[in-house]
């Protein structure tokens, strides 16, 4: 199976992200996982949240960034991979001269009711 960037509207998820679903299986024939491209604008950051069952693989694509992963707080920039395992809180935030682009892999698929946000919009 292959998709298209261009044909795939984004949205934004419960942490505050704009996210474009590459691969999921609500839009596509994968099951066991999700890929998405995630875009942070220069000077923002996520919702600081956790998710109770999925791990997740962040791969930065462009831009440069400021990752809080549990009690560690890091930058990070392109070429980084960062992995987040299940219930670990996290949040990123862009920073630099250019919006951040992550790639999202997540198993099982990335879900709003698996989301649980630790702080208030």
């Amino acid at each position: 199976m292959k998709t298209c960037y261009r044909d795939i509207p984004s949205y934004i998820t419960k942490d505050g992200s704009e996210i474009r679903e590459l691969l999921h299986p609500d839009h596509h024939s994968v099951q066991n996982q999700s890929l998405a491209e995630a875009i942070i604008p220069i000077g923002t950051r996520t919702l600081l949240h956790r998710h109770r069952q999925t791990e997740e693989i962040y791969h930065v694509a462009a831009g440069n960034g400021r990752m809080t992963l549990g009690e560690e707080t890091f930058e990070v920039g392109p070429g980084d991979s960062i992995l987040i395992p299940p219930e670990t809180a996290h949040r990123i935030e862009a920073i630099g001269t250019e919006a951040l682009r992550i790639l999202c892999c997540c198993s099982p698929a990335y879900s709003h009711e698996d989301t649980e946000l630790l702080e208030a919009k």
